[in-house]
């Protein structure tokens, strides 16, 4: 008959074969993880991205406020971003809001003369934009991040190599570079940034922006199916030589997983100006433009923020 001693020793022995393969399963998926990270990284190539500095302040209420931007066009002393975001990560909650900026808001920019806000940008870079939306929004700004539409199409190849889902609402080809069919379809990296792109139509830039927050969801839908996560360690590894942020790798980490695990599959968004708070404008040498009323917008802005609803505002 078996003692006591002898079944706590076997007990012991398969605690200690579970540790061993636990150990064992940990140490591949992190070398698996650095592998396909590294693995990305040469994919991209060497090339860096312009360095910029940035004052970023931290939100007094706690949460994270991220700048995103995208560029077309990479190493270059200047050049221009159609894509203007902030993202909004509450640590305490898990939750992500997305705000789009109208490049074509007709702004107070520091030490010049008004432009389109886009312009504030190719002005003094993200640190004279962050400037430049605190002045007219009131809002802090913590971090920003640059991302290059060329590592974007690699990264969405990278993600979904049979394209991401996509319902095109019309024939698309204007100044994108691709031609895109009306219909439910899968897009390619390059496919799905010109349909991002696309504002030759009567919605001009208030449907680009409504396809930009259309493409990040479905992005984040794609990163967290059971592909996709797999494919995720080589697509941060891709995208590393065409990002410029000043958020550290591990900070970017953490906002990163915020993001894909947010409480809302569909995150919360907002388009500025809102609706009914604009008119339409046109300057020599800046073009049309839009005028908006910014007292309302901030208020919008606050509101959406903060989780207060239409309803609440009208309560108090």
């Amino acid at each position: 008959m078996e003692s006591r001693l002898d079944r706590k020793t076997k007990r012991k022995k398969r605690g200690r074969k579970v540790i061993l393969v636990l150990l064992i399963l940990i140490f591949s998926l992190i070398g698996y993880a650095a592998f396909q990270f590294y693995s990305g990284y040469k994919m991209a190539g060497e090339d860096q991205m312009q360095d910029y500095k940035f004052n970023g302040v931290k939100d007094e209420n706690g949460k994270v406020n991220v700048l995103l931007l995208g560029v077309d066009s990479r190493g270059e002393e200047k050049s221009r971003t159609d894509t203007m975001m902030l993202a909004q990560i509450d640590p305490k909650t898990n939750e992500t809001k997305l705000v789009s900026f109208m490049r074509d808001i007709y702004a107070e920019i520091p030490g010049y003369k008004n432009y389109k806000l886009n312009t504030a940008f190719y002005l003094g870079g993200p640190e004279l934009l962050r400037k430049t939306i605190k002045q007219n929004f009131d809002l802090d700004i913590q971090y920003y991040m640059i991302v290059d539409f060329k590592g974007f199409e690699q990264s969405v190849d990278i993600l979904a190599p049979e394209g991401i889902e996509m319902d095109v609402e019309k024939a698309m080809s204007e100044n994108i570079g691709v031609s895109l069919e009306p219909g439910v379809q899968n897009l390619n990296g390059k496919e799905l940034l010109g349909y991002a792109r696309f504002r030759h139509d009567e919605n001009g830039d208030f449907g680009r922006v409504e396809r930009q927050q259309k493409v990040i969801a479905a992005l984040k839908d794609e990163a967290l199916s059971i592909g996709g996560v797999t494919k995720l360690p080589k697509m941060a590894g891709s995208i590393q030589p065409y990002i410029q942020t000043n958020m550290s790798k591990l900070d970017q980490i953490s906002i990163a997983k915020d993001i894909l695990l947010s409480n809302s599959s569909d995150m919360d968004k907002l388009t500025l100006p809102v609706e009914g708070s604009y008119t339409n404008g046109s300057y020599s040498g800046v073009g049309s433009v839009l005028e908006i009323d910014f007292e309302e917008n901030i208020q919008a802005l606050k509101d959406f923020l903060s989780g207060k609803t239409p309803d609440d505002t009208t309560n108090e």
